[in-house]
This record gives structure tokens, sequence and C-alpha cells, in this order.
């Protein structure tokens, strides 16, 4: 072995740990290969890490991303899937962000404009209150214009939920 090689083998091994030190840490945003998965939308990656053990309601600490869970990073980029995975998983549909507004998946998703994810987490369980000036659910609509389509994809859902067990009961009576 040359001298050269023997002094890089000392700085190799050190970087396989302070790599392997940021894999189980996170990365400078403080996001896991979960929160990296999710976000990508990379349905493969994720049910590898979960049936691994990792946390599925893992929240990152970075600097931006207080509290971040893959859920929020999943509806940021409306990948249903994988939002439908770390829900089957035990995701917390409700998960806030820390900070003032603490926001919720729905919140991310509606920022983002993103119909489905929105319908999705509706139709899952999402919390939205009755009304939009509701101060439990902050942040309010000013911050996250794309709540008001939230809003009207829930009337919509209960409006044919309504519908059906209208026609379900009418059905039963004629029987």
């Amino acid at each position: 072995m040359t001298q050269a090689q023997d002094v890089q083998r000392p700085r190799r091994q050190l970087s396989r740990r302070v790599l392997s030190r940021r894999f189980a840490d996170g990365d400078d945003r403080g996001w896991t290969p979960l929160h990296i998965g999710a976000r990508k939308g990379d349905l493969k990656e994720v049910k590898k890490l979960l049936d691994e053990g990792v946390d599925v309601n893992v929240a990152a600490w970075g600097p931006k991303s207080q509290g971040v869970t893959p859920l929020h990073l999943a509806a940021q980029g409306g990948h249903l899937k994988v939002m439908d995975e770390l829900l089957d998983r035990g995701a917390d549909i409700d998960a806030r962000t820390k900070g003032a507004c603490g926001w919720t998946p729905l919140h991310i998703a509606a920022k983002e404009r993103n119909k489905e994810a929105i319908k999705f987490l509706i139709e899952n369980g999402a919390f939205l209150p009755p009304h939009m000036e509701d101060h439990r659910f902050n942040p309010p609509l000013h911050y996250c214009p794309g709540l008001e389509w939230a809003y009207d994809i829930k009337h919509i859902l209960e409006k044919n939920c309504h519908l059906t067990m209208n026609t379900e009961s009418s059905h039963s009576s004629d029987t």
C-alpha cells in the first residue's frame, strides 16, 4: 500500500461515519430519508423505510421546516399514493408544524392549490371547521388562499353524501 492510499483510508472512514450520522439525523433542512421520499413521491422508498421501522410521524427540525412531517411533504407535492400509504401506516392527518400558524397537511395542499390532495385529505378526515372564519384552524385565509377550495370541496362532498343517504333511504322504503 502506498503512503497516499494509507492517508485516504481514514478520510473515507470518517466520511462514512459523518454520512451515516446525517442519514439518521436528517439533512440541512432536518429532513430524514422518509421526508425526502415523501416529497419526491417515491412510494417504493417510503414503503421500504416504513417497513424498516421509521416513524411515520417523524418531524423535521431544520431552520425552515419546524415540525414538518412526511405527510406535509407528500401533500405539498400532491403524491396521493404516498399520502395513502402514510395514512394507512398511522400518519397524523392533522399534524401541525411548529410556530405561530401551525400548518397541517391540508394547509400545505391548499397553499399549493392542489385540489386532488385537498379532496383526498378531506375525504380521509382532515379537520376543517364549519366556517372559514373559525380561528381554531390557523392560518387565516389570507395566508393560505387555496383554503377556499377546501371548503368548496367539503360542501360538494357533504352534498353528495346527503344525496346518497336520501337515495338509499328512499330505496329501502320502497321494499
